[in-house]
């Protein structure tokens, strides 16, 4: 610290305490920001670390990694808030079925929900579709798309969706994969991820018995 000397004057005195309190307060300021940086890596370690020591069900399969050629699909998009999502993709699938129906194509299928971004403190783009083996027309109820070839990561699992997500995002993370996705001002944007319903409806009307194929594409 700086010394006051005697012929210092009174307001040369308190300009030089001035900047004194100054440099104390940045690196307090410094420190704290360090601080909170360990603890948010910390707390992130220690929530992986436990995730991996959890196990998981046994209605959540082994993952593994696919070729997928490119998938003709029609679809349903929307952004909605996290919160009452699944209610609106609900709707979407409802009004998507009853296109499908007046099309004569639904023994193709099968329906899937595509997230293409996720930001569950914001909003949510997600699309309700349907697989089908030929391109079709949009018009104004549906979306034509197509699902990319690539290299995917998938597991299948039925009634744990959160946690067969977390167990497909592991897996990913240990075998040292790089999913296909960045970081937007809008959220997590995928190249495509979507969890695919291998279940009829028609003939199991219960969600959690379902059987889902959950897939990442993976960066080439």
């Amino acid at each position: 610290m700086r010394r006051l000397s005697s012929t210092v004057g009174p307001s040369q005195k308190t300009q030089l305490r001035r900047e004194t309190d100054y440099r104390c307060l940045a690196c307090l300021v410094q420190y704290a920001r360090y601080r909170a940086a360990r603890m948010t890596a910390w707390l992130a370690s220690e929530r992986e670390s436990q995730m991996k020591n959890v196990p998981f069900p046994p209605e959540i399969g082994p993952p593994a990694i696919d070729h997928r050629s490119a998938r003709h699909y029609v679809g349903l998009r929307i952004i909605t808030p996290f919160e009452g999502m699944f209610a609106q993709t609900d709707r979407c699938f409802k009004a998507l079925r009853q296109w499908v129906n007046t099309q004569g194509v639904a023994d193709q299928g099968p329906y899937f929900l595509r997230y293409h971004v996720i930001d569950m403190r914001g909003l949510m783009d997600v699309e309700a579709g349907f697989v089908v083996t030929s391109p079709q027309i949009r018009d104004e109820r549906v979306n034509a798309g197509v699902l990319p070839a690539g290299r995917y990561a998938h597991l299948t699992y039925s009634r744990y969706a959160l946690r067969g997500n977390q167990a497909l995002l592991l897996w990913v993370k240990a075998q040292n994969l790089e999913a296909d996705r960045e970081d937007t001002a809008h959220g997590e944007a995928f190249g495509c991820r979507y969890e695919a319903y291998l279940t009829d409806y028609r003939t199991e009307p219960r969600k959690k018995n379902w059987h889902v194929d959950m897939a990442i594409r993976l960066r080439d």
